[in-house]
């Protein structure tokens, strides 16, 4: 499967695209805070993805010396702007101008998912926050088409009282999933595999039919 380091203008972020052949959508990763395009967990999604036939951009929203600065760690208006330069960039090249694409986010990646996904309306076909803060882009979700998966570890009690709230102000096709026995991070035995296959069939089911 081909890979392909890419660099997204104008702050030249890095990101990296795996394109498997036949490829029937396109999901761009927006990581949570204190993480990167290298993080494990979502790389091992990513690969899962792959597999089953969806091509994935893991990019940095950030350059190295603006993640110096936590406060634009947060900062989640400048991250979702951030994923829609990458994601308008990405789909403007000629192997991926066709594809629908989703948005997979990652604690406070999840919020600038969504922002960026209310943003682009009709352009974006879905959505997945894993462990996500999407109340951190509250006044965004009613404007948002994109079916949207919320999932939560069970074992994550604050996170998950906040999802349920945001998952109330979807005004989208929505689905809150929680895990049982899972903390934030998913580092308990098999749930994080719970996670991808819950992806994965979202995308499918949603990228398919865009």
């Amino acid at each position: 499967m081909p890979r392909r380091e890419l660099t997204i203008p104008p702050f030249g972020l890095d990101a990296t695209l795996d394109l498997p052949e036949g490829a029937a959508g396109l999901v761009l990763f927006a990581h949570g805070s204190g993480s990167s395009r290298l993080s494990p967990r979502n790389r091992q999604v990513s690969t899962a993805l792959n597999a089953g036939g969806i091509a994935t951009v893991l990019f940095d929203l950030l350059t190295e010396a603006e993640s110096r600065d936590r406060r634009n760690v947060f900062d989640i208006p400048l991250l979702a702007r951030r994923l829609v330069l990458a994601t308008r960039h990405v789909c403007q090249l000629p192997e991926l101008r066709d594809l629908p694409v989703g948005f997979f986010g990652a604690s406070t990646g999840a919020a600038a998912a969504l922002e960026a996904a209310a943003d682009l309306g009709a352009a974006i076909s879905a959505v997945v926050s894993r462990g996500g803060r999407p109340d951190l882009a509250m006044e965004a979700l009613p404007r948002v088409t994109a079916p949207t998966l919320l999932i939560v570890g069970g074992e994550d009690r604050e996170v998950l009282m906040l999802n349920r709230r945001a998952h109330a102000a979807l005004a989208c096709a929505k689905r809150l999933e929680i895990v049982a026995g899972a903390t934030h991070l998913f580092e308990e035995p098999g749930t994080l595999e719970q996670v991808i296959a819950l992806a994965t069939a979202w995308f499918r089911m949603y990228l398919a039919s865009a």
